[in-house]
């Protein structure tokens, strides 16, 4: 069965939130072009489609700042509707006046279609020039009253084909070899009973049945674990809600080898029936 490469020609009023769009679309897994001249995207696509299914969502951002050679758009998308081999979707930010006025003079930039000329008279000029292409637009989004994580939610609601499942990567690490640097939260578990000083489990890890069993045979360990999975389970969905793309959770013990490495693997276990979970060890093999 051959797999329709999905295409999101994304263009709109500048300072309307591309720049946001297209970061928010690479979060989901599109390849992302910006500033492509129209008629090079059937080129490229072309490439996608015989890059053996590596590419199968490319997003390109166009607007006016490509000049004369933006003006072939709308062709280059009927072209690109007209095939059968894609899905092409067409979205235009919009956003008033007021909000663009406000975002540039907040960015201290230049409007790209008359750099001399006054703001809000480079505004309209844009806008006339753009008629076309917002009303051959398959979906219009005003951004306006839009924080940027309301923006990043509206296109993962429309363009993920698994919205909902936040990407957590759960990893297991040692406090003597340092925190991993880029943890939303941490877990602290030295307070639990150490495997390192039973003689017969110092040589195992996490991984291996003795040592997990061990770990887990505490009351504390599953007073703990109840604990931190229910507050997992009400952040996940309120990160979500305010734009996360992603979490990074770390769960320390002091060489990263047996605690540490049990309990991740139970707090992953548990994630994956809401979200998107890689569970990595860190520090395991570090310790003799």
């Amino acid at each position: 069965m051959t797999v329709r490469l999905e295409t999101v020609i994304l263009t709109g009023m500048s300072g309307a939130g591309k720049s946001v769009a297209m970061q928010a679309l690479e979060d989901i897994g599109f390849f992302c072009v910006d500033n492509l001249p129209p008629a090079l995207m059937p080129r490229l696509l072309d490439m996608a489609e015989h890059a053996s299914g590596s590419l199968s969502k490319v997003a390109f951002a166009c607007d006016l700042r490509g000049g004369a050679l933006f003006e072939p758009l709308l062709t280059t998308v009927e072209e690109l509707r007209s095939r059968k081999d894609m899905d092409t979707t067409l979205v235009f930010l919009d956003a008033n006046e007021a909000t663009l006025v406000r975002r540039y003079k907040e960015s201290r930039r230049r409007h790209p279609l008359s750099p001399t000329a006054r703001l809000t008279e480079s505004i309209t000029q844009e806008r006339i020039a753009l008629e076309a292409v917002r009303a051959a637009a398959d979906i219009v989004i005003d951004t306006s009253d839009m924080a940027t994580a309301v923006l990043k939610k509206e296109l993962t609601s429309r363009f993920e084909a698994h919205a909902g499942r936040m990407p957590v990567h759960v990893v297991s690490f040692g406090f003597k070899y340092g925190v991993p640097v880029d943890a939303d939260m941490v877990f602290d578990v030295r307070f639990l009973p150490n495997p390192h000083y039973i003689d017969e489990l110092r040589p195992f890890t996490g991984e291996d049945k003795p040592v997990y069993d061990y770990v887990m045979q505490w009351p504390a360990t599953q007073q703990f674990i109840a604990k931190a999975e229910e507050m997992l389970d009400f952040l996940l969905p309120e990160y979500q809600r305010e734009g996360k793309s992603h979490l990074v959770i770390g769960i320390g013990c002091t060489g990263g080898k047996h605690r540490s490495v049990a309990i991740a693997r139970h707090v992953a276990e548990h994630l994956r029936q809401k979200a998107d979970v890689e569970l990595s060890h860190r520090d395991k093999g570090r310790e003799g």
